[in-house]
Order: C-alpha cells, then structure tokens, then sequence
C-alpha cells in the first residue's frame, strides 16, 4: 500500500515513468483515493509541461554573482551549525 509520504518519495520517478509496473499501479491507485496527493502530482505535471515548452536564458552576471554568494552563505552557515551540534570526541 503506497502512503502519502511514499508516493511523495516516488513522484519523480513516477513522473519519469522509471517505476515498475506493480509500483506505478499501487502510486495511481493512491491518486484515485487521496485528493491532496493528486493534487501534488496533477500540479507538478502541468508545472513541468510549462517549463518543458520554454527556451532558456542566461542568467545576467550580476544576479548569478549574488545568487552564488548566498548559496555560499547559506552551506557555510549550515556547516558550521552541523559541526557545533556534533560532539567532539575527546582524546
């Protein structure tokens, strides 16, 4: 039986059609039966479609400087509360 949190785990290989075919039918059969999950995938398709159908651009120098900045930011301060929350071993 394909709970909520599994199909979540499963949506995009469901998606990319990369599930066998017992798992695709139990994930479908979860979609007939819970509304809130096929809302999800029903809004991701679409959402994909959508991008599937538009060019990329490039991303100016400015916006993509500052983008990468914060993303550096954000992973330095996420490492460095990992390792205050580690206990250090003691020698």
């Amino acid at each position: 039986m394909v709970t909520c949190k599994k199909f979540l785990e499963e949506l995009n290989n469901f998606l990319d059609e990369a599930v066998d075919p017992s798992l695709k039918a139990e994930i479908q059969q979860h979609l007939d039966q819970c509304p809130n999950c096929f809302v999800i995938c029903d809004t991701t398709k679409k959402t994909i479609n959508v991008y599937k159908g538009m060019q990329a651009k490039a991303l100016p120098d400015a916006i993509r400087t500052r983008l990468m900045s914060l993303i550096e930011r954000k992973c330095g301060s996420e490492k460095k509360a990992e390792e205050a929350a580690e206990p250090h071993a003691r020698s």
